[in-house]
């Protein structure tokens, strides 16, 4: 390897949060369908009872899981626009007490006071790299990587939707016990598979993490199942 060669570091956009959103839509659109299908299920034998809950609870879940998506990135990012504002405006109101928040935040981090004043009043040099910094150090945000709303609502409709479509396939091609057990082997087996695909993101153990999935999904299958048939009992 040549003694020039640089070793380049690259990061996921854990800011954006398009791929959380994809993530998590599908895996609560398996969860929270396959829940309420079995909770149905369990109630009445009748499977187009099921089919129809099955549908409304995708459609109903999915243009929830994009609105919130949606409503809670927005404020977060004018929450963050706002404070990178008043941030923009301390740094040209009061440069020297800016300047000193970076010399301390330098020295935390083991500078020297002299090599810290310094490196502080380069960043204050320009006011663009001021404010970038700035943000970085005291907020924790990239101003130029928030996240998108529209892009993580499209992906989260469209995920729950993905998700919540798999456990009421079999009802549409069969019924009764067997359409159960399929949804269940269905629910189960997507969400060992999202677990797999989040342990990847995050650099966990798949084991842990599909076993953690499949213990959710399982227990929510289980409980629903459980009230539903006690409920259809007691109608």
């Amino acid at each position: 390897m040549s003694g020039n060669s640089r070793h380049v570091h690259v990061h996921r956009d854990v800011q954006g949060g398009t791929a959380r959103a994809a993530i998590f839509g599908v895996s609560d659109g398996l969860v929270s369908n396959v829940a309420l299908i079995l909770g149905v299920a369990g109630a009445t034998t009748d499977a187009s009872f099921v089919r129809v809950a099955g549908l409304s609870g995708l459609i109903a879940g999915a243009i929830s899981m994009a609105a919130g998506e949606y409503l809670s990135m927005r404020a977060q990012n004018e929450l963050i626009e706002r404070e990178v504002e008043r941030e923009r405006r301390s740094i040209e109101e009061n440069p020297v007490q800016e300047t000193q928040e970076l010399v301390s935040i330098y020295e935390e981090r083991g500078l020297p006071t002299e090599q810290a004043t310094q490196v502080a009043e380069q960043v204050m040099a320009d006011p663009d790299v001021a404010l970038d910094v700035h943000t970085r150090e005291e907020m924790g945000v990239n101003p130029s990587e928030i996240g998108r709303p529209l892009a993580a609502s499209i992906a989260s409709f469209f995920s729950f939707a993905a998700g919540a479509v798999l456990p009421l396939v079999p009802w549409f091609l069969t019924d009764g016990a067997v359409a159960v057990w399929s949804s269940v082997i269905l629910g189960l087996i997507a969400a060992a598979i999202i677990g797999a695909i989040l342990a990847r993101f995050t650099e966990r153990s798949r084991l842990l993490t599909a076993g953690r999935q499949v213990v959710l999904a399982g227990f929510a299958c289980a409980a629903t199942y459980i009230i539903g048939s006690l409920a259809g009992t007691s109608v």
